[in-house]
């Protein structure tokens, strides 16, 4: 895995590149600038160029691009092909512990007394709510960065 640093893939670049990444095929120029709005081809040619120079894309006999390294992006973690946000991942964790919680609480709620059922409630509900507020600060990050 490519480590660059952050200076080099953000923003558009980054944009591209997870474009890139996402496709799975060779893409072009042309089919950048359609896949994510940009205004010329050579918008898109300049982003390339920069990504091929740092190693990520090799540029076939037909001028189309494909990914040939995983670039370590700040706050995306690989997952097979597909990169996603870290924040997306801490909430899947959160959800398994949430779903666990909540197992035990229906499991031992006849059995046990009141301060039991309070703290494991409260215990539920901060766990719920961590897992929301990654679920929705990961989701946040991927539209932002499809929007750049």
């Amino acid at each position: 895995m490519i480590d660059l640093s952050e200076k080099e893939v953000k923003g558009l670049t980054l944009s591209v590149y997870l474009y890139v990444v996402k496709k799975n095929k060779p893409v072009g120029p042309r089919d950048i600038m359609k896949g994510i709005n940009l205004s010329s081809p050579s918008v898109a040619y300049r982003h390339l160029e920069k990504l091929e120079a740092a190693g990520l894309l090799k540029k076939n006999n037909y001028g189309e691009y494909v990914p040939i390294a995983k670039a370590h992006v700040k706050g995306y973690v690989w997952i097979g092909r597909y990169i996603v946000p870290k924040l997306i991942v801490y909430s899947t964790v959160f959800l398994g512990i949430l779903l666990v919680e909540l197992l035990v609480l229906a499991v031992h709620y006849a059995v046990e007394d009141f301060s039991f059922m309070v703290f494991f409630v409260l215990l539920t509900l901060i766990t719920g709510s961590a897992m929301l507020l990654f679920a929705v600060e990961g989701f946040l990050q991927r539209r932002r960065n499809k929007q750049a």
